[in-house]
């Protein structure tokens, strides 16, 4: 179908291509016969496939049946016969259901695009195997789901098991196995293939090692004359004497006789064993036959079979040898004592044998093991709770509940403590073991101004004055006057009690008794209060905003915290600033504060605190600075001079002049016009907030479409260039011309410059020799001239002192500034691209169009006035 289809629509794009060729009455035709063979089409997809003979139902829904139905009855024909889907757990109902869900909506694709090749093989309840192994039906896939889903719900159960995770462990597996290297058991029963040393010593040696025949029997050589002895099924012990009786009519020294006493003695041990096969049948979680060492026990076959399945009894596993159950083991003597009793070593063609459970309990909660145990019958609880490892430390001891199964429905008993010994277990109990309650039967607890605070027994601190003598007493900031006392009713609402212990201690008022969970409060002083704090600030050596107020601590112990007073402290300007507390709100001129000046000394020992000054919590010192201190500040000079290097600023009026003399003069190649002074800018951040919205302002009133204001971010510390005028300085030392020096100036005086340096928007940037009278066109005509993009009339030249120069607009001719040794000529950028031909066009186009359209407007104007 899927061919045809491809062709038929190969057949209409054809169509489609003709139709255009054709006329109008043509196309109508045509259009008719490509809607008939669309028809066709639609009829031959929709076509229902013929039904087989093997399960046509599952391929396709019937009409009238809802999807949910048929993924119901898909997902019960999928599941073993008798198996009922509702009568599943729920856990295992949903795993089902989702697989079948998720195999749907794969399936729905692949089963669209293979049905029709499917129906033709008649295999329409098959899908294709994601996994690429094959083609699985949907009854294959939902068994294999139900299947996973039981083997872990199977696997769930067997780890609640007690004993089953001991012989599963994948750890423990190779570790118990038997002793082969143990000495040789005397009721070791020999068998058919084991090696025995045989060994004769004393008056007579010889060596008759062998292995046992099989037919049972060993044979010694070297012509004793003594035939085949018979030790199958005898001991070790057994078979040694019997090989002492044959072999004693040859060696007669091996007994006593009238030839002598005992001179000769054998010796039998086993050499290499043989292997037995032994069976384990029954519920064993790996039934099976295993080749196991003739020196095995049952207890090493149970570990090989994995121990018994999740129907297995741990309470009765029976070794059956010939036809007759020799012995019955119980597991749980090993599990739990550790005793092997009826532990026998096993035979060639034993069969161990797993019976199934007896009656089986769960028990959860507050017990060391958390497992479903096998009880015998008429075993007690106090026996299953030996078997759980006993009560944990928080488990409630004084009664557990039991779920129990009748013959209609569950029912829960309560088992009290007395009960426990003749409590008899039922097979489906569930034990549930509860914790203690979260909370103390006895406890009290005090907290705060006491030396141990913490909690306490109620039964040795019955009353609020005894609980305060276990908790060593009060302590000295203790509040007495009103003790809080916050108490637990019995309906667990919160209560709160307040007493005077100064009273209840003193034996005016009573004490008071205490109960279970009260917290008792004692409140400190200093909790009360805010806390108190002295400041120094000013000129001490390490200054101090809290200093904890102490009493009596006076105005020179406050200095001696911050660490003295500063060499430009002045020691007559100590202020104190104390709040007032008592301001007369109403009042307009009301004193807020106190301030008192001292005149301190130096030297603040004691001897010097005669009139000392008390102070108050919160007051603050101040120390001023000393009005005529000053630090030395120093100027620099670099550059052509006869000694460059730093000098003092000896006054506040020193100038330029003044440190060129300092400094010894000029130098004859010292070049005076390029002289500049370099001093550091200090700004505050709001001086720089400012400055630096007025350059944005600025760049955003000036900017044009034909130039840009580049801005860049202030600093608060910044270096900047100063332009000065030396010669004229050096002329008139002292003129206005002449300024201060300032801490940290640099007064740089370069050499002669003979160059000029243009950068910018030229055709070749370069640095040229300065020729007297060359003009600035000049120099731009030695790096090449200007480029399409430069703009002339921004033009500048920064000397080499630091100044500034522009270009200047004189009706419509550029003045260009003079050029002078060291100067750097920039020419700037245009930012605007120049017009192409087709923008031109268009904009004459629209100016003649505009022009045309005013004159237009005018002459119909001028014939209306007409």
């Amino acid at each position: 179908m899927q061919k045809t289809r491809n062709y038929h629509y190969v057949v209409l794009k054809y169509f489609y291509e003709i139709t255009c060729l054709f006329p109008r009455q043509a196309f109508i035709a045509l259009a008719i016969i490509n809607l008939g063979l669309g028809s066709l089409s639609v009829q031959a997809q929709v076509s229902p496939a013929p039904a087989t003979s093997t399960g046509s139902s599952s391929g396709a829904v019937r009409s009238g049946t809802s999807p949910a139905a048929t993924q119901g009855s898909s997902i019960q024909g999928a599941l073993p016969a008798g198996v009922n889907i509702n009568n599943l757990p729920a856990n295992v109902r949903q795993q089902i259901q989702q697989q079948a869900t998720q195999q749907q909506g794969k399936g729905t694709t692949t089963t669209q695009q293979s049905t029709n090749q499917a129906n033709q093989d008649g295999r329409t309840n098959e899908i294709l195997d994601t996994t690429g192994t094959g083609a699985k039906s949907n009854n294959q896939v939902l068994e294999d789901g139900y299947q996973q889903a039981r083997n872990r719900e199977k696997e769930l159960q067997r780890q609640k098991i007690f004993g089953y995770s001991l012989f599963n462990d994948p750890d423990l597996k190779g570790t118990f196995q038997p002793n082969l290297s143990m000495a040789t058991p005397r009721n070791y029963i020999v068998g058919p293939g084991d090696e025995l040393n045989i060994r004769l010593y004393g008056y007579s040696e010889a060596d008759f090692s062998q292995k046992v025949s099989p037919e049972g029997s060993v044979y010694f050589t070297g012509q004793t004359g003594i035939g085949p002895v018979f030790v199958s099924g005898l001991t070790v012990e057994q078979a040694r004497a019997r090989m002492i009786s044959r072999l004693a009519t040859k060696f007669v020294g091996l007994r006593n006789s009238s030839y002598g006493p005992v001179n000769t003695y054998l010796e039998v041990s086993l050499g290499s064993i043989r292997s037995i096969r032994v069976t384990v049948t029954g519920e064993a979680v790996h039934p099976g036959t295993y080749t196991m060492s003739s020196l095995s026990t049952v207890m090493n076959a149970v570990y090989q079979a994995g121990g018994p399945n999740e129907l297995g009894s741990f309470r009765k596993v029976q070794l059956i040898r010939n036809n007759k159950v020799i012995t019955t083991l119980d597991l749980y003597d090993y599990l739990l004592n550790g005793t092997q009793r009826n532990d026998f070593r096993l035979q060639d063609n034993d069969n161990i044998r797993f019976t199934t459970y007896i009656e089986r309990v769960e028990i959860t909660g507050t017990v060391k093991r958390n497992n479903i145990f096998e009880m015998l019958p008429g075993e007690t609880f106090d026996r299953l709770l030996y078997y759980a490892g006993d009560f944990a430390a928080n488990a409630y001891k004084g009664r557990v509940k039991v779920t129990r199964l009748t013959d209609r429905e569950v029912k829960v008993i309560d088992v009290t403590a007395p009960e426990f010994k003749t409590f008899v277990m039922q097979d489906g109990d569930v034990v549930t073991v509860e914790q203690l309650l979260d909370r103390f039967e006895n406890q009290v607890t005090i907290e705060g101004a006491v030396y141990r605070p913490g909690q306490y027994s109620l039964d040795q601190n019955k009353t609020l004055k005894q609980l305060v003598s276990s908790a060593e007493g009060l302590k000295g900031d203790a509040f007495q006057g009103r003790v809080n006392i916050v108490r637990t009713r019995e309906d667990l609402a919160i209560e709160n009690i307040t007493v005077n212990l100064a009273n209840i201690m003193s034996g005016v008022d009573p004490d008071l008794p205490l109960q279970r969970e009260d917290q008792v409060i004692i409140t400190s002083r200093f909790d009360l209060a805010e806390q108190a704090s002295i400041s120094v600030q000013g000129e001490v050596n390490q200054p101090i905003e809290g200093i904890p107020y102490m009493a009596n601590m006076t105005l020179e112990d406050a200095l001696l915290k911050a660490g003295g007073m500063k060499e430009s402290a002045a020691a007559s300007l100590v202020e104190v600033v104390r709040r007032k507390k008592d301001v007369d709100p109403r009042s307009n001129s009301a004193q807020i504060a106190e301030t008192y000046r001292f005149n301190v000394n130096r030297d603040l020992s004691i001897s010097n605190d005669q009139n000392r000054f008390v102070l108050e919590p919160f007051d603050q010192i101040i120390v001023r600075r000393s009005p005529n201190y000053l630090v030395q500040t120093y100027a620099n000079i670099e550059g052509e001079v006869i000694v460059p290097g730093a000098y003092p600023i000896r006054s506040k009026d020193q100038k330029i002049s003044d440190l060129i003399t300092l400094s010894g003069g000029l130098t004859p190649q010292a070049y005076v016009e390029g002289a500049t002074l370099i001093r550091r800018v200090t700004l505050s951040e709001d001086e720089i907030q400012r400055r630096q919205k007025s350059v944005e302002d600025l760049a955003q009133a000036t900017a044009t479409g034909k130039a840009v204001v580049e801005t860049e971010t202030l600093s608060t510390d910044k270096p900047e260039s100063i332009g000065i005028n030396l010669k004229k300085i050096l002329a008139r030392p002292g003129s206005s011309e002449d300024i201060l020096v300032q801490e940290g100036d640099i007064l740089r005086i370069p050499k002669l410059l003979e160059t000029v340096r243009v950068q910018g928007e030229v055709l070749l940037p370069t640095t040229v020799k300065y020729r007297s009278g060359q003009t600035f066109q000049d120099y731009i005509s030695q790096s090449g001239g200007f480029t399409s993009k430069s703009q002339r009339r921004k033009s500048f030249v920064v000397y080499a002192n630091g100044s500034v120069d522009r270009t200047r607009k004189f009706m419509f001719f550029n003045v260009y500034p003079r050029v002078e040794p060291g100067s750097e000529v920039i020419v700037p950028k245009k930012t605007t691209t120049p017009l192409t031909p087709q923008q031109i066009l268009s904009s004459t186009a629209g100016t003649i169009s505009s022009l045309l359209s005013v004159i237009g407007l005018v002459i119909a104007l001028s014939r209306v006035g007409n």
